[in-house]
């Protein structure tokens, strides 16, 4: 019997819960090609939101084509102009034949080389001479538009980890690059979505940077509990199998309506129930999670200082005064001016997010880890 609760890949069909308002925004924008900008910490559905409306979009209108690119491991300004490449050919034209010889119409002073595996519609590689490239760079960034006008196509570009560019050499000037060009794209539409909410923000809403208004900034919520708790439900009952709404209620309070952790811990109970869930069950799941990752978490607090550990203590304590003298001495947080550098530091280390209304952990199982097995120790 299959879960009916998914995590760690993209959740589509019944596994996806709301974001009605989220999609609606997303849709209309590359409707009207306005360009698009999602920001939230890792694991809170970004990816799954734009597939889901990539998915609904080209379902209803064949003239829309998303291609989708993940930075994560790219780290060069060559790699980002192979995989941009390849993509862009890939989802703009069904046979491989087709993007070879298209390939040499669109470029006039860049020869890319191909190769293809044993599976040619899908397993084909791009490479350039790189001498070439620093000298026609805008034949590629402008590839979404030249192909889009071409084919008489939108193509929507996506970019998961979009904050990676900036640890390419030279990330700056790279980022002007790309906004001199793409800011004069009618046809192509770009969607921009990261993780790391301290390094996005500074991208897209700092005056002095070049993606400044670059487009609607998105910042993404978790969904709230009342989403969580007929989903749940309802998964359970579609599998022959039942929880009542508390327990729903309290799986999602739990994980702190952390999307990735909700599914993650309402797969567990319901793995380990075998028809009516109770609150054996519920504390078994649980507790297996926490044995499971504990190694995990205790590599984690391994590579913290005191201070930041310390830091960590108070917030499960509910400290909200990180300032205030009697908070310094109790946990030798050292002076006030000290508390910016452990924040800063714990956000670096994507222990925690932090926002003008809130401090907490990136990770809600992590945070019962450190509260009810490291504290105690």
């Amino acid at each position: 019997m299959h879960s009916p609760f998914i995590y760690g890949k993209i959740a589509s069909g019944e596994t996806f819960t709301n974001r009605e308002w989220e999609q609606k925004r997303l849709s209309n924008n590359i409707a009207s090609r306005i360009n698009s900008v999602l920001i939230s910490p890792r694991r809170w559905g970004k990816s799954s939101l734009v597939a889901r409306v990539g998915h609904a979009i080209e379902k209803r209108d064949t003239s829309v084509r998303f291609c989708f690119l993940d930075l994560f491991n790219v780290r060069s300004e060559q790699e980002f102009y192979v995989q941009l490449t390849r993509e862009v050919l890939r989802v703009s034209f069904s046979k491989w034949e087709e993007r070879i010889e298209s390939a040499k119409r669109l470029f006039k002073r860049i020869t890319p080389k191909f190769s293809v595996g044993i599976d040619p519609v899908n397993d084909f590689s791009v490479t350039f001479d790189w001498e070439e490239v620093e000298k026609s760079a805008d034949e590629i960034l402008d590839l979404p538009e030249t192909v889009s006008k071409k084919r008489n196509i939108q193509l929507v570009i996506c970019l998961d980890e979009f904050q990676n560019v900036g640890y390419f050499n030279n990330p700056l000037m790279f980022q002007k690059k790309l906004r001199a060009h793409w800011q004069h794209h009618t046809h192509a539409t770009y969607c921009l979505y990261g993780s790391k909410r301290h390094m996005m923000t500074e991208l897209f809403e700092e005056k002095s940077m070049p993606f400044y208004k670059f487009g609607d900034v998105m910042f993404l919520e978790k969904i709230p509990e009342t989403y969580w708790v007929p989903f749940i439900t309802s998964g359970f009952k579609k599998t022959g199998k039942r929880i009542d709404e508390n327990l729903a209620a309290r799986i999602a309070q739990e994980m702190e309506n952390h999307p990735y952790f909700v599914q993650q811990f309402a797969h567990a109970i319901w793995s380990n129930t075998n028809k009516n869930c109770n609150e054996g069950d519920y504390h078994s799941a649980l507790n297996a999670l926490l044995t499971q990752h504990g190694i995990l978490f205790q590599r984690e607090v391994d590579g913290l200082t005191n201070p930041q550990l310390n830091f960590l203590k108070a917030l499960c304590n509910n400290i909200t005064q990180f300032s205030a003298a009697e908070t310094l001495h109790t946990y030798k947080l050292g002076t006030s001016g000290n508390i910016n550098r452990i924040k800063q530091s714990l956000i670096s280390k994507e222990v925690l997010d932090i926002t003008p209304q809130r401090i907490e952990f990136i990770d809600p199982l992590f945070k019962v880890w450190f509260s009810t097995v490291y504290m105690k120790q």
